[in-house]
């Protein structure tokens, strides 16, 4: 009877553990799919917004968000009103976009994104721990979901054949719109090579994790991989800590496995 009572604590003790670790790789995938979908709307919307607006010393910046299940990039004025709102199918097609160049207020929630944003632009400024590369830029993504405000800072390149992941953060801000944590989610910045000189076209990656918090594959990571996938064409990638490795395939399957125990 003891034994029977051992192998079923262990049985649910790994059922457990399994559904942890899926509930975990859906949230983070989530989190992922929402700063890719942000960022697409910022690369495609703010070449729309250029193509079309000639007085660009009146852009002050940019930001994106999901409205209502619809991707919209917001440019605004020095003056910190509306300039330009661009919505996006869900192809992402410049073509298929609907821009209204309307100079307005912003609405309730936009002003909460752009709040969030001017701040975190300004800590990247003075707070030592954000790190600023040659060839490469802070790209700020707020986002707000369940009524949680977060603002991702990611690193992008200025040149071609490479992927960036690492030197991200995250910011975390109260209902009233001040920051209440800033921290890494990676130890260094990590540089991939698309194409490498003696092997030719690379097919998939893995780096690690080392900071106890982020054990598992980020959510920039996530957005890293489904920005630059038509790039890369890579097969998968893995990142492995101390606790966990974290299986993503393009198909944006991700898969959570525990090392050892803990």
């Amino acid at each position: 009877m003891k034994n029977i009572l051992i192998i079923l604590s262990l049985i649910f003790f790994c059922l457990f553990n399994a559904q942890h670790l899926e509930k975990t790789a859906r949230k983070i995938n989530e989190e992922g799919i929402e700063l890719y979908r942000s960022e697409m709307a910022s690369w495609y919307g703010t070449d729309v917004f250029i193509a079309n607006y000639k007085a660009r010393e009146n852009i002050g910046g940019y930001f994106s968000y999901i409205d209502n299940k619809v991707p919209k990039c917001i440019l605004f004025s020095k003056e910190n009103k509306v300039l330009a709102t661009i919505a996006f199918p869900a192809n992402y097609n410049p073509k298929d976009a609907k821009l209204d160049i309307t100079e307005r207020d912003f609405t309730p929630v936009e002003k909460d994104y752009f709040t969030i944003r001017q701040k975190a632009l300004e800590r990247t400024k003075t707070d030592t721990i954000f790190k600023h590369y040659q060839n490469t830029s802070l790209n700020i993504v707020p986002i707000i979901r369940n009524n949680v405000k977060k603002v991702y800072v990611l690193t992008g390149p200025s040149i071609s054949n490479v992927v960036v992941f690492g030197n991200d953060y995250l910011l975390t801000f109260t209902n009233k719109n001040e920051i209440k944590t800033v921290e890494k989610l990676h130890n260094s910045m990590i540089v991939q090579n698309i194409n490498d000189e003696k092997t030719g076209k690379t097919v998939s990656g893995v780096h690690s994790h080392v900071i106890e918090n982020w054990q598992a594959i980020t959510p920039t990571d996530i957005c890293t991989l489904m920005l630059y996938q038509k790039f890369t064409g890579w097969e998968g990638y893995t990142t492995v800590s101390k606790k966990l490795v974290s299986i993503w395939n393009p198909n944006n399957n991700l898969v959570i496995m525990k090392i050892g125990r803990f």
